[in-house]
């Protein structure tokens, strides 16, 4: 049987116990549960900060807000036959495609062979500062996008 010297154990205790101590409490504020038909029922905006500022294009802020500091999460719902030419974002992303055919690239310019159709359940990211593009087909897509704001769009072409 192995044995503990005095001073690693009171060490050891002495550290857990500092994880603990330190551990904040949850705000209620930072619960969030919503089922789809919650989410369908939310107000959507034209399209804000961090994405790609098309008319068109219908948002549903989930979560925090994109234009402050701190998460967030937005949903996205871009109609069919959109084209969201070449942009970057300040903040690193990620986003999972919800529902349609979301035909996303890489790139400076849409042209890039860099393209691919992801459907629902997909799952790409967007590093800060990297060009990429985006287009719908015939059904249009619904994107859930996260960063860590404040978020922003530049187009680079």
């Amino acid at each position: 049987m192995m044995r503990l010297r005095p001073t690693l154990a009171l060490g050891t205790f002495a550290a857990a116990a500092a994880v603990v101590a330190s551990a904040q409490p949850v705000s209620t504020e930072a619960l969030i549960r919503l089922t789809p038909s919650e989410i369908a029922a939310l107000p959507t905006y034209n399209p804000g900060a961090g994405t790609s500022g098309l008319k068109a294009i219908r948002m549903t802020l989930l979560h925090g807000d994109p234009r402050a500091t701190g998460p967030y999460t937005i949903a996205l719902h871009v109609p069919p036959n959109t084209k969201i030419a070449s942009h970057t974002h300040r903040d690193a992303r990620t986003a999972i495609v919800i529902q349609g055919a979301w035909t996303f690239g890489y790139g400076s310019t849409a042209s890039t062979p860099d393209v691919l159709t992801l459907g629902p359940g997909s799952f790409y990211s967007e590093p800060a500062g990297m060009p990429h593009f985006a287009r719908t087909g015939t059904e249009g897509a619904t994107v859930y996008i996260s960063g860590f704001g404040p978020s922003d769009t530049v187009y680079v072409e």
